[in-house]
């Protein structure tokens, strides 16, 4: 069991962001990956030309990386916001339009999930209202996914890092999966299971797994403190990896940490272990 064990993939909005977007799926499969990830990478725009979309295939076909999961669009991301979708007006709106966009993208490289982050609580709006609207997009989402033969996927985040995001908790994202398949009979919707947001919340990571493992969809992993590479903090990632590989989880674990070195942060991984199997 342990790492070697797993299917790991590279984050590349979090990881060799010293690299324009379009030479890091190359520097992730020098350092042995074959899989990778992404947050929507277009902040500015939900929809980017379709040269953009066309040229980030490329640079992920000419690096062999096969693109696993994709953030719909989720407004300043890095940054203050926190998804777009129960947010009402011009970032709804966005996040509409964006639908058909990642879908279509997700699509064309054969990428099977697609995140969507709910987006932080606006003062003045009835939080009711945020969740009525976030549902019916959501549903939206999941039917969108479906048609290309994606997950839809809901996110815990961590309330010391994102104060005003909803979900901050494993129950209230799995409340918010379970309304969506619920609304669309297609059972699509599932759990990203984040292990670093789970644990700065102070949650019992083996207890969240062995209740939720069957709903989740996509898992990500940073140590804590820190969010550095596994074993610059005090979390138990091997085990929590073995716990959610006994518990029936075969997908895809995402790392989602920060190294001022991409490339020297893998070290705790052998070689032979990063390519996807």
């Amino acid at each position: 069991m342990g790492y070697t064990d797993q299917r790991f993939d590279v984050n590349l909005s979090i990881l060799f962001t010293e690299l324009p977007l379009l030479e890091r799926p190359a520097a992730a499969a020098a350092a042995g990956f074959t899989a990778v990830e992404l947050w929507w990478p277009w902040i500015d725009t939900a929809t980017p030309e379709q040269s953009e979309l066309d040229a980030l295939k490329k640079a992920l076909e000419d690096a062999g990386t096969q693109l696993v999961g994709l953030n719909f669009y989720a407004g300043q991301l890095p940054g203050p916001d926190r998804g777009a979708l129960s947010v009402p007006g011009e970032e709804s709106d966005r996040f509409r339009a964006n639908i058909e966009v990642a879908a279509g993208f997700a699509a064309s490289v054969g990428c099977k999930a697609l995140n969507a982050l709910y987006g932080n609580r606006v003062e003045g709006v009835d939080p009711q209202i945020q969740d009525t609207l976030a549902l019916e997009n959501l549903v939206l989402a999941a039917r969108a996914a479906d048609r290309i033969g994606a997950i839809l996927l809901v996110e815990t985040l961590n309330k010391p890092e994102s104060p005003l995001y909803p979900l901050v908790s494993a129950p209230s994202a799995i409340e918010v999966v379970d309304k969506v398949n619920a609304a669309t009979g297609l059972g699509n919707a599932k759990f990203l299971l984040d292990i670093y947001h789970l644990s700065m919340n102070g949650e019992d990571v083996s207890q969240v797994i062995a209740e939720y493992a069957a709903k989740t969809g996509h898992v990500q992993i940073a140590d804590n403190p820190g969010r550095g590479a596994p074993g610059t903090g005090d979390l138990p990632l091997e085990q929590l990896l073995d716990e959610l590989r006994k518990a029936g989880y075969d997908g895809w674990v995402g790392l989602e940490y920060k190294a001022a070195d991409a490339a020297a942060s893998f070290a705790w991984l052998p070689a032979e272990a990063r390519a996807a199997r």
